[in-house]
């Protein structure tokens, strides 16, 4: 039986794309990569000499979809003789498709529908056989074998969507899917929750095909971060950034990147031409690093190896490679290294990551550091204004991004653990930019006031991500089809 198939192996580092309810309609005009490349080039854009090297940044998710339903006709058992299934499963076939290329997917598409229980064993085997990554059930029936058939997906071991139309589900289908870990259930009209979910599924492949450098210590050696994000930590050496800062040349590309920089600045204070140099050049260190070590992303022991000696602090390139769609961590952090994974693969933009600071003043949490992405918006969305800085240190060059007052953001931290990692989340909304001087600390604060009645002085973790956007029913969503542990604050 010929299957229709789709490959799209668009980048997703461009374009901005909101793949929720409050959207109404899966985002449009997203920008594939060759398109943003043209686009950068007319608008001047500095373009950036680094991409992840690792299995991830080439890795094309595997997601099979198939229809569920009676052969015959539905009559007078719902959906009923009103539904046409027939006109269903050409429109959302064709969303699919649509929603695929843009994701950059290889989705495979069940040519007829599953007639029986027999077909959907059958169809699960294949899929498990083939090692998908994830599998979209779109139930058009809800009688017989439908949703005992769907209830197969969820407990196959392979991250399942199920999309019940209405009409296809009561309530008393739903409820034994609701908190049922490996699955979610979209009962709706809504094919744009559909469409998250098939970014859930890419962006949870792309985890587990992940491969962090992180720069520590003084001997090589490879871990899981957790079994259940299966991302891969290679250490290596702190004097591999070292050796290699002293030995690369500065080149006209680095000038080109610098001054750039300082022409987009909003304004200068303290920091030099010079530091912005260096901090740049430690970005086209970073970027021969992931080459030689084939990773995606790259976190570094920063303070621990380079705050003694003149070797410049990677923050704002850090910075950079956040906002070009490489997670980059500060401080070796192996939380933050997952949170930012995590973040930057489902809502296609960067995290802050920043030590929490409690204002008793008027209960809010303010989030210092010293490396801040601009692309807040979205990669390939405009920058949000910013200022060239000195690390609260006193030295080197560090951008302070401002963020929108009013702005919604979402608070993202992550607990690594042997059998079942916690991400605890909370929202709110931006109120301020703190001035560093004269108060101390890192010289990026963005003070937030929480949703809800959390007390401040005791809001757990460190280095939470901020970023951009109400996230939080997004985020539960991907711990149930995931079995992350989700605590919502």
């Amino acid at each position: 039986m010929e299957k229709n198939r789709c490959l799209a192996s668009c980048k997703y580092h461009s374009g901005r794309r909101e793949f929720i309810k409050k959207s109404a309609t899966v985002a449009a005009g997203l920008l594939l990569a060759d398109n943003f490349i043209l686009y950068a080039r007319k608008k001047g854009v500095i373009l950036p000499s680094i991409r992840g090297s690792g299995e991830a940044a080439n890795y094309v998710p595997k997601i099979k979809a198939a229809f569920v339903r009676r052969k015959e006709d539905y009559g007078m058992r719902w959906p009923g003789a009103v539904y046409d299934g027939e006109a269903a499963k050409k429109m959302y076939t064709e969303e699919l498709v649509r929603t695929a290329a843009t994701l950059g997917v290889s989705l495979e598409i069940r040519d007829t529908p599953v007639f029986s229980a027999e077909e959907g064993d059958l169809w699960l085997a294949q899929a498990k056989e083939s090692k998908a990554d994830g599998l979209c059930v779109l139930l058009l029936d809800r009688q017989d074998h439908a949703w005992p058939t769907a209830k197969k997906s969820a407990e196959s071991g392979i991250p399942s969507v199920i999309f019940s139309p209405l009409g296809s589900s009561f309530t008393t289908n739903t409820i034994n899917f609701a908190g049922k870990p490996g699955c979610v259930v979209y009962s709706t009209n809504d094919f744009s929750q559909v469409a998250y979910g098939l970014k859930m599924l890419k962006a949870g492949a792309l985890m587990k095909h992940s491969r962090c450098v992180v720069i520590k210590g003084r001997e090589r050696r490879e871990i899981l971060l957790s079994s259940d994000t299966g991302i891969a930590l290679q250490y290596v050496p702190a004097d591999t950034f070292i050796n290699i800062y002293n030995t690369m040349p500065v080149s006209p590309e680095v000038i080109k990147m610098a001054d750039d920089y300082l022409k987009k600045a909003k304004s200068i204070r303290l920091a030099t031409r010079q530091d912005v140099i260096n901090g740049i050049k430690s970005y086209l260190v970073a970027g021969k690093i992931l080459e030689d070590e084939k990773a995606d992303a790259i976190s570094m022991d920063c303070l621990g190896a380079l705050g003694n000696i003149e070797v410049s602090l990677p923050c704002i390139s850090w910075s950079r490679m956040n906002d070009d769609g490489i997670p980059a961590i500060c401080e070796a952090d192996t939380g933050a290294i997952g949170a930012q994974i995590i973040v930057q693969y489902l809502f296609d933009r960067p995290g802050f990551q920043q030590d929490p600071v409690a204002d008793t003043s008027d209960d809010t949490l303010i989030g210092a550091h010293c490396s801040c992405p601009t692309r807040l918006n979205g990669f390939g969305n405009p920058p949000e204004p910013f200022e060239l800085i000195h690390h609260h240190g006193n030295r080197d060059a560090v951008p302070r991004t401002i963020w929108k007052k009013g702005q919604r953001i979402t608070l993202l931290d992550f607990f690594p653990a042997k059998e079942r990692s916690q991400l605890l989340f909370s929202t709110g909304t931006v109120v301020d930019n703190l001035s560093v001087p004269p108060s101390g600390g890192c010289v990026v604060s963005v003070k937030y006031k929480m949703d809800g009645n959390q007390d401040v002085l005791s809001y757990p973790g460190m280095h939470q991500l901020f970023f951009y956007g109400d996230y939080k029913k997004e985020l539960k969503a991907f711990c149930q089809l995931f079995n992350f542990e989700a605590s919502m604050v």
